[in-house]
């Protein structure tokens, strides 16, 4: 499966992005997908992930209640709604792919990687 992460950009603190992942190839839908982001001289570490069926989700703990994954099976897309901005979010996103049903946290856990978008946030 081949991923496609956009909706990055620069934006305020406090303000609101919202990034999407578009998969193509084999079927989106049999697909675990999580988000990632690595800050400049950090390691990549989780952000959120959803199951194929949507019914197990899982975040970061310094994301939780400001962003929202969720994904369009049909569009074969998973989106990220980031609210309440915060300058450590800045990072560049990565999307992923996993073969199962659930809501995998571990980097190596997922098999297909999109290339990234940045997000900035300027306090």
């Amino acid at each position: 499966v081949q991923l496609q992460a956009s909706g990055g950009g620069l934006v305020q603190a406090g303000g609101s992005l919202r990034l999407s992942c578009a998969a193509s190839g084999r079927t989106f839908s049999s697909y675990a997908m999580g988000w990632f982001r690595q800050a400049p001289g950090k390691e990549r570490d989780f952000v959120a992930g959803i199951s194929w069926s949507g019914g197990s989700i899982y975040y970061t703990d310094s994301v939780k209640g400001r962003f929202t994954i969720s994904r369009d099976n049909a569009r074969n897309t998973v989106y990220l709604q980031m609210n309440g901005l915060k300058p450590e979010d800045t990072a560049v996103y990565y999307c992923a792919a996993a073969v199962g049903d659930y809501a995998y946290t571990m980097e190596a856990s997922y098999s297909y990687w999109g290339q990234g978008t940045q997000v900035t946030v300027s306090s």
